[in-house]
């Protein structure tokens, strides 16, 4: 039998009167959901971008449907995955920050919407294994799932273990002196293996599988066989390394300060960027080991398998460390591949706008046949997955920051196809042309030439906001900034 946590008894709370569907609906579709946590989009094979090996996640691309335009609603783990769960901005919520930060901010308690519920009333089996981060309190069973298993398990399975083996938290990663399996990667995988086993063993029965990796986080700590794999003399700089800073916002060169990196070279880097490729490749092993034994049971064509991340990572981009205060590609684009056999045309690249985290959850309620609530702030992807027309897709993604390690930071960014405005509301703000510097070296937003585009991209970055329920956007002295370009 699988790992199993007990289920609380908030475990099925009820959130309608609709009924399991009838016993003689089609068969619905099983549902692996694959998560990670900081995969940059450039660092995927299927980016062809960087030199990094992610044959497996290739293979759901090649097989589905690759989104090179997919951005995180907000480069924060916590409030990303509450968005995910509620189909809602952490804004609506109040879900700003991670749990557990210096400033209390509340976390989204069991009784909100969540589409967990949907698919178990639809009768579906979930199993929730890995990263959590969504209250500190409650697990995965209060929010839709019968099963959990956290990465607390995998914490005492190590103990008892490898009670010797001692990982120093070092941000700039290490070697992983256990074996392959005993890895958290492979280790997480083989309690998802077990529930596919366990599941799939009931022909009758759709499920929902939720793996999440917290790799490729910082630090990265892959086993010495992925780590030897790439020779840190051999990975090539980020092409925004050489960034100076030099007319940003202030935090920027203050991130630099509080990680100790201001003197820091690409030599200084070269070794981490080597480990953040190993834990990435190694945890594409791993979910190979998932869809290998998804083939074996006979359940692939019956499945719909997604992978995505919950946000990138700077890991020496623009020279800076982790994710916080900036807006860079490196931490707001994120690899994001569907694969649903006979449903949808497979090897296509779509390159519409997609707020993942806000997407899916609309597009897994069209899947099973359920409504989608009114308040959701994302699409369904299934009109792209099909290549069907999408009348009124959006024409900018939208992501935001609240701040987190050294306080408050209140931070909304607007893409389009050639520029990226960022709003920072007590710095300076931001504008890259996008056709022109690629890697954002260079903010444009003084240029008197830009002046009525930056104008237009406050405005509509104001009523996507209000439309949204950012509660920033209530005050008049926000209001200004933006409506009426009152702003450095």
């Amino acid at each position: 039998m699988p790992w199993r946590e007990p289920l609380g008894v908030d475990a099925r709370l009820d959130f309608g009167d609709d009924a399991a569907v009838m016993s003689d609906m089609p068969r619905l579709p099983n549902i692996l959901l694959i998560v990670s946590d900081q995969h940059r989009y450039d660092c995927t094979g299927y980016s062809r971008d960087y030199p990094v090996r992610t044959p497996h996640i290739d293979r759901l691309a090649e097989g589905g449907v690759w989104f090179d335009r997919a951005y995180t609603p907000i480069p924060l783990c916590g409030p990303a995955r509450q968005a995910f769960l509620s189909g809602r901005r952490p804004e609506a919520l109040g879900t700003l920050w991670n749990v557990g930060s210096t400033l209390k901010i509340p976390a989204m308690e069991p009784t909100e919407y969540v589409w967990p519920r949907a698919l178990q009333r639809a009768g579906y089996r979930n199993a929730y294994i890995g990263k959590w981060h969504v209250h500190p309190e409650h697990g995965a069973t209060a929010y839709g799932y019968d099963a959990y298993v956290p990465t607390a398990a995998y914490s005492a399975y190590r103990q008892s273990h490898f009670p010797d083996v001692v990982m120093e938290k070092d941000w700039m990663g290490a070697v992983d002196p256990v074996p392959l399996e005993a890895a958290r990667t492979h280790w997480l995988a083989d309690r998802a293996i077990e529930y596919l086993q366990d599941y799939t063993a009931d022909a009758a029965t759709p499920w929902h599988i939720r793996l999440d990796f917290p790799e490729p986080h910082l630090p990265c700590q892959p086993v010495q066989a992925f780590a030897e794999r790439y020779d840190p003399a051999a990975i090539p700089p980020w092409r925004s390394f050489g960034d100076t800073l030099e007319g940003k916002p202030y935090i920027q060169q203050q991130q630099l300060l509080n990680w100790n990196l201001e003197h820091h070279t690409w030599q200084d880097w070269a070794a981490a960027v080597a480990r953040y490729y190993a834990i990435v490749e190694q945890m594409d092993d791993a979910i190979g080991k998932v869809l290998n034994r998804l083939d074996e049971l006979g359940a692939t064509q019956n499945t719909l398998v997604i992978y995505t991340s919950d946000h990138g990572d700077m890991g020496g981009g623009h020279r800076m460390m982790d994710k916080h205060y900036v807006m860079y590609e490196d931490v707001v684009r994120i690899p994001l591949a569907l694969r649903w056999p006979g449903r949808i045309q497979p090897g296509r690249t779509c390159s519409r706008w997609v707020s993942h985290f806000l997407d899916l959850p609309p597009t897994l309620l069209e899947v099973i046949g359920r409504p989608v609530p009114s308040d959701f702030h994302g699409r369904s992807l299934l009109p792209l997955l099909r290549g069907e027309p999408a009348p009124g897709w959006r024409e900018e993604v939208v992501a935001t920051y609240n701040g987190q390690q050294f306080g408050l930071y209140t931070q909304r960014m607007l893409r389009t196809e050639e520029w990226k405005y960022v709003w920072n509301a007590t710095d300076i703000d931001e504008l890259y042309d996008l056709k022109r510097d690629t890697d954002e070296l260079h903010n444009v937003i003084a240029d008197p030439a830009h002046r009525e585009k930056i104008a237009d991209f406050r405005r509509r970055l104001y009523h996507i906001l209000v439309r949204e329920g950012d509660g920033m956007m209530k005050g008049e002295w926000i209001r200004d900034q933006l409506l009426q370009s009152r702003k450095r």
